[in-house]
Order: structure tokens, then C-alpha cells, then sequence
């Protein structure tokens, strides 16, 4: 990026040192708009609320949360206003900044990127590329691989084509599913070219299969992108067995992100056939990895991305780990030292262009 130091990121307010982000949740949203992945609610469940979410509902919702409309409606002023007390409580709780992995396709919304940014004094660093191939329209599918870096590099270096006063500060989340589609393959191999190119921060949300990162990665570091800027994110929803943890861990040097922090609820509505891990499991797989020496891969977030997760629907909110999490951590045998490795010291150095 020419006119940001090597220190420095884009944020949405404008270019900030690296030392300025403070603790640091590297995968959420602030708005985006989910419906694409809307799932009927199971026949049996005839008063499903589809079109409310209030204190009766919360039980239903967050057992089959793709199954409510309302609650895919991540972009609505009931959710705005949410956010912005949530992004409030996060920074009482001491975080810096909110890493925001809106990528084409989920309709990302910059002004209000912008807006919580400067009213709560949090940080926010909007994301550019391409998100999974399903929630694209037909225009958009067709979009060469060349084309598809034209636009990164733009939205990294001059501004967003919605909000051009406002530059990208990384690649992400740039989605696929499992088989990874041609379009998805496009997209990963842009993004490695314009991470080569511009030594920028990558972000990756995997299919639902075990395979999926290491083939992500395999494909990325074919097209020259550099392994040791990148994120896998999700890794609590994909790599569920430790061996498989470990397998990815020792064979790619990328980020590990655990970022579904605050979802409890066994049954993944969106691959029935895992079990999801808990908090205090993904603490566990955490805590295995540091043993192997590798703290210094992992992050932590949320993924927050439906209105149920947010602390006025019955959810956790972004404040979760700062508040829930480190507590336990600390209890479990991480020191401060190590927390603040994964909250702050790991997300500067994953900007860092060097």
C-alpha cells in the first residue's frame, strides 16, 4: 500500500499505527445480509418465529438459528442498534478493534462501519475480495481472476467502490464452500497475487469439510500468496478432531483462528453431521496448542453475524471473550502474557507488512 508506512493499516476512519489497535477481535461483523443461507424450521416446530425474536423465541432461535428470517436480517435498524451498544460494552471491556469481514457478497455497509467507528472510539478495519460463490449475483459470477485483483488492488490502495473515502485494510473473508467452486478458485488466486503484490493481511473462510483448509491453502500458496499473512478462519467448526487440528497446524504456516466463541449449541444447523464445539473445548484445543509451541498462530472472535448473538436479542455480544473467556483462560493456566499474545500482539503482527 504507497502511502501507508509498513506499520500502519487502513482503518475506516483513516490509517492507523499498528501500536494504536489494542486488543483486537479479528473475525465479526458489524452488517451483512445472511438470508442465502435461510433453512426452513423442522415440520415439527408449527409457531416458529420467523419474523420476531423476543425473550419466548430465543430457545427456538438459538437451536435453529438459519431458520428465522428476522434473525438473517443482520443489516436492519433493530440490528444497528444493537451493534452499537454491543461495540460500546466491547470497548468498557477493553478492546481496540473490530476487524470487519464483510467481502463482496455478504453486502458489507461502510457508513456504518464509519459511524460506529467514530462514535464508540473502537477501531474498525473494513475487508475487501469475495465471499462464497452462492451469494453472488450472475454478473458477478463471471468475473475473471483478473478483474477480481483489479478490484482488491483498488479498494486496498484508492478507496471501496461504495464508500471511496474509505480504503480496505485486508483481503477477507474471502469465502468457499466444499467442493470449492471455479469461481472460488478465481478468487483465491487473485487474492494470493494481490497479497504478493501488496504484502496485505488474508483472511479465509473454508467449506465445511476437514479438507477444505488444507486445499485452500495448497491453492493460495500455488498462486504465490504467502502462507504466514494469511488466516484460516473457523477452524472450531472444520477441524473438529484434534489429530486434524494438529495435521493443519504442523503442515501450513498460517493463522489459526477459533472464532465462534460464544456459540454453545452442539447441533451446527449448517452441517448437522459435527457436534460443535464448546467454549471450553475450543479453550482445550487452544491450550493443546500451545503445548506444541504454537500460540503464536492462534486468534480469537466471534463471528458474530445474526441478530441472536448480540447481548439485546439474548446473545453474548462482542464483549464475550474479553468479559467470559479470558476469565476461564486465566483459571486454566494461560498467563496475561499469553492472552495478550493472542488478543493483541498476534493481530499486529498478522498486519504487519514486512
Amino acid at each position: 500500500m504507497t502511502d501507508s508506512f509498513l506499520d500502519n493499516v487502513n482503518t475506516v476512519l483513516g490509517s492507523k499505527r499498528l501500536s494504536e489497535l489494542g486488543k483486537t477481535l479479528t473475525h465479526e461483523h458489524l452488517a451483512l445480509d445472511f438470508r442465502k443461507f435461510y433453512i426452513p424450521p423442522p415440520k415439527h416446530l408449527k409457531h416458529f418465529p420467523e419474523s420476531s425474536l423476543s425473550l419466548q423465541d430465543v430457545g427456538y432461535v438459538w437451536q435453529y438459528p438459519y431458520s428465522s428470517l428476522y434473525n438473517l436480517e443482520f443489516y436492519d435498524g433493530d440490528a444497528a442498534k444493537a451493534v452499537y451498544k454491543d461495540v460500546e460494552l466491547f470497548k468498557e471491556a477493553g478492546g481496540g478493534t473490530i476487524v470487519e469481514n464483510s467481502s463482496h457478497g455478504l453486502k458489507r455497509d461502510i457508513s456504518l462501519m464509519k459511524n460506529v467507528s467514530r462514535s464508540m472510539e473502537v477501531n474498525v478495519i473494513a475487508g475487501t475480495g469475495y465471499y462464497v460463490a452462492s451469494t453472488q449475483d450472475a454478473s458477478t459470477l463471471n468475473t475473471t481472476k483478473e478483474e477480481m485483483y483489479n478490484l482488491m488492488c483498488k479498494e486496498l490502495e484508492e478507496g471501496c467502490v461504495e464508500c471511496p473515502d474509505v480504503k480496505a485494510g485486508f483481503i477477507g473473508e474471502v469465502g468457499s464452500t466444499w467442493p470449492i467452486e471455479d469461481f472460488e478458485k478465481r478468487a483465491i488466486c487473485a487474492t494470493a497475487e494481490v497479497q504478493a503484490q501488496l504484502r496485505c493481511s488474508v483472511s479465509f473462510h473454508p467449506g465445511r469439510n476437514a479438507s477444505a483448509p488444507m486445499e485452500i491453502m495448497r491453492i493460495y500458496q500455488e498462486a504465490g500468496g504467502d502462507a504466514s499473512r494469511a488466516i484460516m478462519s473457523h477452524v472450531d467448526r472444520t477441524l473438529i478432531k484434534k489429530e486434524q487440528l494438529m495435521e493443519f497446524a504442523d503442515a501450513t504456516k498460517c493463522y489459526i483462528q477459533f472464532d465462534l466463541f460464544g456459540s454453545e449449541c452442539s447441533f451446527y444447523q449448517l452441517n448437522p453431521l459435527i457436534d460443535w464445539l464448546s467454549d471450553a473445548k475450543r479453550i482445550k484445543r487452544i491450550a493443546l496448542l500451545k503445548e506444541e509451541k504454537k500460540l503464536d498462530r492462534v486468534l480469537m472472535s466471534h463471528d458474530i453475524h445474526t441478530k441472536h448473538r448480540l447481548i439485546h436479542f439474548g446473545g453474548h455480544g462482542y464483549s464475550h471473550i474479553a468479559n467470559n473467556i479470558v476469565p476461564i483462560m486465566l483459571k486454566r493456566n494461560f498467563t496475561t502474557e499469553e492472552i495478550k499474545l493472542i488478543t493483541v500482539e498476534n493481530p499486529k503482527r498478522w498486519f504487519t507488512r514486512n
